[in-house]
């Protein structure tokens, strides 16, 4: 059998895995048992040099073009799986043709919604998955991505501070162009609505719903959408004594999450008023602050939440007039390291580090509300890792047998409360 595999780094220990075999008879032993969501096409997670990979079979030329597809979301920063191979020239031992197979790397720590479901999703959580969604659409669409089979089965989704970031697993129907029409955009939409429903039906037949209406569940997808794209896109008028409102603007979409590299401002004829247009916008607005800051590369929500631990750190150790990256490097070697580095090695596949820290700090708030009075960030940490995390599914990888449904895992434990608050350390 001459294999034919494309790939950017090429990994020669692929040649190890029995591609002689149709997917769905791959060994137990080399595969790793990981939640799976629902696709018209086998899919396994395989063990491979201290790493999973996801394995799609799917015809050749799919392959390849979703292959290339992934590759050039990725290149535009956008949130999708990072694909690894395409292998192709598949023959079982009797010489019959077998389809090739898309390889993507695993994303830690991600679930595909019917894990999350079959954790007992409380309806406010599930309302969090479709605003991540909506906001990896806006992303897409901005970009001039076309999906064509939107769907919670086509997502994978990471915890994100409390609410959710969502990942492009499928770009088997996409199409990237230089800039989508409204009638492209809504197109999408209309597939959302329509999969989305569909798929909260077959979780309610399975009892999987707490009271959750599927339709008005796909409908706030679109409201989520339409929401965040005005924000984004239209154009604002104000007069030229309301010039303030174009930081007011700026500040706006900084809120959420994006920055605005070039605005375009117009005036009238007789220069009384003025128009101003986001024209480039890029999401990740406090994610790049902490890297810059930290060299920490996680989510948005998460960054969000630890630069807002940074700056109430800064405060308390009256340190507002140092350097900002001093200040952050202090923070990151007296706080956040000594608190993610107290997460025993056998838990440490429940939570990633910025996902553990941030319920350190609402579990901190829980126990001063309880008790009356604040504790140490220490403190909060120790009764966490005692009582709180043993009792989470482990969300990174679960090794063995693969899985051949989605298994329940654990009821969510009760919900802690999210709060805005001033906090002192």
């Amino acid at each position: 059998m001459a294999l034919d595999i494309t790939a950017a780094r090429p990994d020669p220990a692929l040649l190890d895995l029995p591609w002689r075999l149709p997917l769905e008879e791959w060994p137990e032993e080399i595969l790793a048992a990981l939640p799976r969501g629902i696709s018209r096409h086998v899919v396994r997670f395989v063990k491979l040099g201290g790493r999973v990979l996801a394995i799609k079979e799917i015809k050749p030329e799919l392959a390849i073009r979703e292959y290339h597809m992934l590759r050039n979301l990725g290149r535009l920063g956008l949130p999708c799986v990072e694909p690894f191979a395409v292998v192709q020239g598949r023959l079982a031992r009797d010489g019959t043709p077998l389809d090739a197979c898309l390889v993507t790397r695993h994303l830690q720590f991600s679930l595909p919604y019917r894990a999350l479901y079959s954790q007992a999703l409380r309806p406010d959580t599930a309302h969090r998955l479709i605003d991540a969604l909506a906001v990896l659409l806006v992303r897409l669409h901005l970009a001039g991505f076309w999906w064509g089979d939107v769907s919670l089965s086509n997502t994978l989704f990471v915890r994100d501070a409390g609410a959710f970031a969502a990942y492009l697993v499928d770009a088997e129907t996409g199409e990237l162009r230089e800039r989508l029409s409204d009638g492209q955009r809504e197109h999408d939409l209309d597939i959302a609505r329509v999969n989305i429903a569909g798929e909260l039906f077959d979780l309610e037949a399975g009892e999987l719903l707490d009271g959750e209406d599927p339709i008005a569940t796909s409908e706030r997808l679109v409201t989520r959408y339409h929401e965040l794209w005005a924000e984004l896109t239209e154009v604002e008028q104000f007069t030229l004594n309301e010039r303030w409102r174009v930081d007011e603007r700026i500040r706006r979409l900084n809120d959420i999450g994006f920055d605005v590299d070039e605005l375009a401002m117009t005036t009238d004829i007789d220069g009384t008023t003025i128009s101003i247009q986001p024209k480039v916008v890029d999401a990740g607005h406090h994610s790049r602050r902490l890297l810059r800051l930290t060299g920490l590369d996680v989510e948005e929500g998460q960054a969000r939440r630890l630069l807002n631990d940074l700056d109430a750190y800064r405060v308390a150790t009256d340190q507002v007039d140092t350097d900002e990256e001093l200040v952050a490097h202090d923070w990151l070697t007296t706080i956040y390291e000594p608190i993610t580095r107290a997460i025993p090695p056998n838990l440490r596949g429940k939570l990633e580090p910025a996902e553990f820290f941030h319920e350190i700090l609402e579990h901190r708030w829980y126990m001063a509300e309880v008790a009356g009075h604040d504790f140490r960030i220490e403190d909060a940490a120790m009764d966490y890792v005692a009582n709180v995390l043993p009792n989470k599914p482990d969300e990174k990888s679960v090794l063995g047998a693969d899985t051949g449904a989605i298994p329940i895992l654990a009821t969510e434990t009760a919900p802690l409360p999210i709060v805005t608050r001033s906090r002192n350390r």
